[in-house]
């Protein structure tokens, strides 16, 4: 069971994000609404995992990321997005985040790189 921080300005993904995390056993320790809450939160939670949208107000995900990857670069942060270019998904592993899933997400999909990010 890991310790899960979920950050997206959309209260109805947070919540279908946190009942899927919810039910593979893992707890959710916070959520976020802004990249800078998110960075806030994990400061202050320290959580095992990271789920984190990439278009978000105030700070965007990939600013986020950078942010937590330079205070703690064994983070583990994957990025939940809509945007499937290329170009923002690599930005994003360069960042520093460890894995990705694309919205609207399968929740096998996300399952498998949860547990994969873990394991890593």
């Amino acid at each position: 069971m890991a310790r899960v921080l979920v950050c997206d300005d959309s209260a109805f993904m947070r919540m279908m994000i946190k009942k899927l995390l919810t039910d593979m056993g893992h707890e959710i320790v916070a959520e976020g609404g802004d990249g800078k809450q998110g960075v806030q939160l994990y400061r202050q939670f320290k959580p095992d995992l990271v789920t984190m949208d990439i278009t978000m107000p105030i700070m965007d995900g990939i600013q986020a990321v950078k942010h937590i990857h330079e205070e703690d670069p064994v983070a583990r942060i994957v990025m939940v997005t809509a945007i499937g270019q290329r170009s923002i998904i690599s930005e994003a592993l360069k960042a520093g985040a460890s894995g990705f899933v694309i919205k609207p997400f399968d929740p096998e999909q996300v399952q498998e790189t949860v547990n994969k990010v873990l394991a890593e």
